[in-house]
């Protein structure tokens, strides 16, 4: 039971861990994306 469950945990946790690091990181770029448009279409 535990070996088979450490397996799960091995087989799906990293792909998990990488997807949630990418996301947060994706997440930053978009917030500083979105302020940089609203900034250029106040000054217009």
């Amino acid at each position: 039971m535990y070996g088979s469950l450490v397996e799960l945990i091995s087989n799906v946790g990293f792909p998990v861990a990488i997807s949630v690091y990418l996301l947060v990181r994706v997440e930053k770029k978009l917030d500083d994306l979105i302020k940089a448009f609203d900034d250029y279409t106040k000054e217009s």
